[in-house]
């Protein structure tokens, strides 16, 4: 027998089969599995591209039988002029030896300086190797570093629009597991890299394959799942992310080496390859393409799994194509995400905690987000989500720089609302697009937050010239975004729209 079928009635079918049941638990699993790279990826920077402590590098100078008898430190204090703070210059040497300051101890003199003639020496103590220690990204190259981020991230953008499109057009199932595989070879490429050229064009095609791994999969959980689930859904893709902040912490701990660690983030997806084999097509996707057959397939292996005897199927639809309906303030949300994500090292307290306590405030802020979304619905918890943000960032305007603590806590408080904002939008954006176009809207709006992120980490340059200036910018955009958000439909309780007549009748 065969399902009634037609697209006011999907969700009704999804409940006649359980539309939470061992199948689209499955579907959630699986998923969990091949997003767990994911966060490790977007947030690799924060340590491949760690800048060590590093001085002019004066091995290679000759001056005479007086500088080779001298101990390291004295060499370094006649060749290294000393920073207010106590420390070697990173970026200058005296133009010439300085032999006055062995007998003075304040090492303050008004001598002219250099750049950096032979290379740099770094602070290995930490990190084996960097981006920064492997090609001199320092001092006059620094923005070269910081670029490597915004590179990756542009082609996150455009991966974006591109596996959005071809979802559409070739189907889920085949675009995440093309993610999979093209994901992990240019990353691993990206390890074995040369050159400082060629690491950045591996490291934009590895952001280019990735981004179909989140968009796909979200998609793909929420089209499987009935109403009453959808925000577990969504919370849950949200906690995989979580679950991957906390843990990529402690592997960059142990792992420190920017190649290794590359290799070690990337791993994951062999599993996911291997899984992919369980994973179904959207029956959404195949009923909007006119594919009944394979719908109908999919839906009596749910049905099975699901323990659903004999179910009454017949299929028949009246889909139609339509346009999407992007959101731009999804760029609000990801700039003031990343924007904190970013400044891990600016609070003057190891990378590696507050890292760790960035991932770790996510739980909460996520349980909460789980509540809230039913409560108060979808809306307003992403409109207060990113006032609050903005509000943090304020705050931190004008706390003293030397309060470290008291910063790192107001800008942990706004990572959990910035990440509250960005699990609620995952799931908001998902339903207010409808099925025949809803990968697509996904990509263009995941291409507006890429334009976010990848803006994030040249706004915290901005520091140059006024150092709360980053601040100040990324607070103004978690302000607009709430703005924004506030003229957005809300979706909560309400059935996924899966043609755009749907759309146009709920205006």
């Amino acid at each position: 027998r065969l399902y009634n079928y037609s697209r006011i009635l999907f969700e009704n079918i999804l409940s006649d089969i359980n539309g939470f049941g061992r199948f689209q638990k499955m579907v959630i699993a699986i998923s969990f599995l091949g997003r767990f790279t994911l966060p490790c990826h977007f947030m690799l920077n924060n340590f491949i591209a760690v800048v060590p402590p590093h001085h002019c590098n004066i091995s290679a100078l000759d001056a005479g039988d007086v500088f080779r008898n001298l101990t390291l430190q004295q060499q370094l204090t006649v060749h290294i002029p000393v920073q207010e703070d106590g420390s070697l210059s990173s970026c200058k040497m005296f133009a010439e030896p300085q032999y006055q300051l062995l007998l003075n101890s304040s090492n303050i003199t008004d001598a002219p300086t250099v750049p950096c003639k032979n290379g740099w020496v770094y602070d290995t103590s930490a990190f084996k190797s960097t981006l920064a220690t492997e090609w001199d990204l320092v001092c006059d190259k620094r923005r070269e570093n910081k670029a490597t981020a915004t590179i990756f991230f542009v082609g996150v953008m455009f991966g974006a629009v591109c596996f959005g499109s071809l979802s559409d057009r070739f189907g889920r199932r085949i675009m995440l597991l093309l993610s999979y595989i093209l994901g992990m070879v240019f990353a691993v490429a990206s390890a074995f890299s040369t050159s400082y050229v060629m690491f950045t064009v591996l490291r934009f095609f590895t952001g280019f394959s990735i981004t179909g791994i989140v968009i796909v999969s979200s998609v793909l959980s929420v089209e499987w799942v009935d109403i009453e689930h959808r925000k577990l859904v969504g919370v849950t893709d949200s906690l995989s992310w979580t679950f991957g902040n906390t843990v990529f912490p402690a592997i960059a701990y142990f792992v420190t080496d920017w190649r290794w660690l590359i290799i070690s983030v990337t791993s994951p997806l062999i599993l996911a390859i291997i899984t992919w084999r369980w994973m179904p097509e959207s029956a959404r996707w195949l009923i909007a393409n006119g594919k009944l057959d394979q719908a109908q397939y999919y839906l009596q292996k749910c049905a099975k799994m699901n323990q659903i005897k004999d179910p009454p199927l017949q299929m028949k639809t009246s889909f139609t194509d339509g346009l999407n309906h992007p959101y731009s303030f999804r760029f609000c949300v990801a700039t003031a995400f990343y924007g904190i994500s970013f400044n891990i090292s600016g609070f003057g307290l190891s990378i590696y905690l507050t890292q760790f306590t960035y991932a770790m405030i996510e739980l909460p802020a996520k349980i909460a987000v789980y509540y809230l979304l039913d409560k108060i619905g979808r809306r307003f918890t992403e409109v207060g989500a990113l006032l609050m943000v903005g509000l943090c960032l304020g705050i931190n305007i004008v706390v003293p720089k030397g309060m470290s603590v008291v910063r790192t806590v107001v800008a942990v408080i706004g990572k959990g609302f910035s990440a509250a904002s960005f699990a609620t939008i995952v799931l908001y954006s998902s339903e207010l697009y409808p099925t025949v176009v809803r990968q697509n809207g996904m990509g263009y709006n995941s291409f507006m937050a890429r334009i976010g992120v990848a803006v994030a980490p040249l706004i915290l340059l901005l520091d140059e010239f006024w150092q709360d200036l980053p601040q100040v910018v990324l607070c103004s955009v978690a302000v607009l975004g709430g703005i924004v958000a506030r003229t957005l439909p809300e979706t909560r309780n309400k059935c996924l729209r899966e043609t755009i007549e749907d759309v146009e009748q709920q205006r």
